[in-house]
């Protein structure tokens, strides 16, 4: 599965984002699909992942980040809300190992930054 991110940008504290993350090379309602982030410094940690009707967050933005798919576009979005600055990162998807609800596998896209300003 190839995967383009989009959506990224500078944005005050509070503020809202919508990232999109088209698919393309498989068959992508078979997936499922996570969002993923990496920090200056940091390791690349899990954000969010969907099934059918199924979703998984980190502690860290439930309650403020919304993933949904819409299997005809082959994309994958993650509305975030109520941003702080910690949630600066480049942000990926990727797809999710069968059975797990956050295990990334396959090749990783170029990501999309998302910056949040104080």
């Amino acid at each position: 599965v190839q995967l383009v991110e989009s959506g990224g940008g500078l944005v005050q504290a509070g503020g809202s984002l919508r990232l999109s993350c088209a698919a393309s090379g498989r068959t992508f309602s078979n997936y499922r699909m996570g969002w993923f982030r990496q920090a200056p410094g940091k390791e690349r940690e899990f954000v969010a992942s969907i099934s059918g009707g199924s979703t998984y967050y980190a502690d860290s933005v439930k309650g403020r980040f919304t993933i949904s798919r819409d299997n005809a576009k082959n994309t994958v979005y993650l509305q975030m809300n109520s941003l702080k600055p910690e949630d600066t990162a480049v942000y990926y998807c990727n797809t999710i190992v069968y059975g797990s609800s956050n295990r990334p596998f396959g090749s990783w896209g170029q990501g999309t930054q998302v910056t949040v300003s104080s």
